[in-house]
């Protein structure tokens, strides 16, 4: 049963990518180039970094990848520590520009600060808190309009995590996700605000704009973000009842014992693979002791070989409950990348656009990628 399961909802999730990728096609055909102005072959290049807070258990890593697109326009940040706050705190967010990159940018280097200045130095759990990431993010949304250039486009997504003793808190705008593994499945997950949603749809119509080919205005794919200033010009009405909205869905979980691992990142991820794929992928690699940061860089490699065009970053925060290496799964492992190593160096190479960039070589690229790249795993 467990395994008609996961077979329908791969096969519900290929049909809803499908027909996603259709509606992008059909959009960049009507653009003067094309939504994604993609390169000839992917720059694969990484810098995966982490850090831990050892005192309260805390790991993480992070990673990013330029991919098929001309240029970068995701952020990240990571905070292991917060001004004011005692330890147990922390604070990570990613951050996905379209447009380019100036919104996102912004955004990993302005957002964290305005949190703090929120939070002060003994905010209410868990009601001020979800108050204080709201009242930061049309802050610093406000601050980025003081900046922006008059009349130019650009905007950013984004997902942020807060961690304090008690709460896990996520506040996010557009479609940046965030996933929460607990006990070996996937406990939550938070929801891409797009223009068809009952709610967005109603704010979009009550400030006069309309939705085409499930786009606001024919254009726009997401109905919350960072910047956007032309769609935020709606007379007499408040920065969160505009067209385009910077105010976050904010959501607070109660910590328990049982929490793995937090994974947010970019819609680029969420487009290879789905949320319980990812889930599987990331507590195997922990199960065989490898560092948060390299199994960002290994996940976004993954991501790659199954097709992914856009921009991608991730941020894997991981707490006490995460899995732990395993003698058994490290000795399957070694056996299997030995085996699949054998099989490869004796085959010819497959016929993919991004055979020459150097994943093959990398040492993150063991037998996950191999088989993957022989056509033999299927998430």
């Amino acid at each position: 049963m467990a395994a008609f399961a996961r077979l329908l909802e791969c096969l519900l999730w290929s049909a809803r990518k499908e027909q996603e990728a259709e509606e992008e096609e059909e959009e960049g055909r009507r653009t003067h180039d094309g939504p994604r102005s993609l390169l000839d072959a992917p720059r694969c290049f990484q810098r995966p970094h982490g850090g831990a807070a050892a005192s309260w258990g805390l790991r993480f890593g992070a990673s990013a990848v330029q991919g098929w697109r001309a240029h970068m326009e995701d952020a990240h940040c990571a905070w292991l520590a917060l001004p004011g706050l005692p330890p147990g705190w922390a604070f990570f967010a990613v951050l996905d520009g379209h447009g380019g990159a100036r919104a996102a940018l912004f955004g990993a280097r302005h957002l964290p600060g305005h949190v703090f200045e929120a939070l002060g130095t003994a905010p209410d759990e868990p009601e001020g808190v979800r108050g204080a990431l709201r009242r930061a993010f049309l802050n610093a949304d406000a601050r980025l309009r003081a900046l922006w250039p008059r009349g130019e486009p650009g905007g950013s997504t984004a997902v942020a995590l807060l961690v304090s003793p008690r709460f896990l808190y996520l506040a996010h705008c557009g479609d940046s996700r965030a996933m929460l593994s607990r006990a070996g499945a996937v406990a939550f997950s938070t929801e891409d605000h797009r223009p068809l949603r009952p709610r967005e749809r109603e704010r979009i119509h009550n400030a006069g704009g309309t939705i085409r080919r499930r786009r606001l205005e024919g254009s726009l794919a997401v109905s919350r973000a960072l910047g956007d200033f032309a769609y935020k010009e709606a007379p007499g009405r408040p920065p969160e009842l505009q067209l385009v909205s910077a105010e976050p869905e904010v959501t607070a979980l109660a910590r328990q014992a049982e929490d793995e691992f937090m994974l947010l990142a970019s819609d680029g991820v969420w487009d290879a693979m789905s949320g319980a794929a990812l889930a599987r992928l990331v507590a195997s690699r922990l199960c065989l002791g490898l560092a948060p940061e390299l199994l960002c860089a290994q996940l976004l490699d993954t991501c790659l070989c199954k097709g992914s065009l856009d921009n991608m970053t991730c941020v894997l925060v991981c707490f006490p409950g995460a899995p732990r290496p395993c003698e058994e799964a490290i000795r399957k492992e070694l056996a299997l990348d030995a085996a699949l190593g054998r099989r490869v160096s004796g085959a010819p190479q497959p016929e993919h656009g991004f055979q020459d960039s150097g994943l093959r070589g990398h040492p993150r690229f063991t037998s996950w990628g191999r088989a993957l790249l022989q056509g033999r795993c299927h998430c």
